[in-house]
């Protein structure tokens, strides 16, 4: 009984953490993608950035965003 218990809370954790890191791995590309794309669609708050801080932290979002979609599909918690 109880490890039917403790199996099941198992899979309950990993599903939210699959969850989380997915919704977080959009959140990280979208960011990503709007900082590559600001000047492009004339974002104000992106254009007085700056091209190389925005590149920069678009490619920093990038590749923390595919880390997190990395792991939420691997899925190994």
């Amino acid at each position: 009984m109880e490890a039917d218990f403790r199996e099941k809370q198992r899979k309950s954790y990993t599903l939210m953490r699959m969850i989380y890191d997915l919704t977080m791995a959009l959140l990280f590309i979208g960011m990503a993608v709007v900082m590559f794309g600001g000047e492009a669609w004339k974002i104000e708050r992106i254009v007085e950035l700056g091209r190389t801080f925005s590149w920069f932290f678009g490619s920093i979002c990038l590749l923390y965003g595919g880390f997190r979609l990395y792991r939420g599909l691997k899925k190994d918690y």
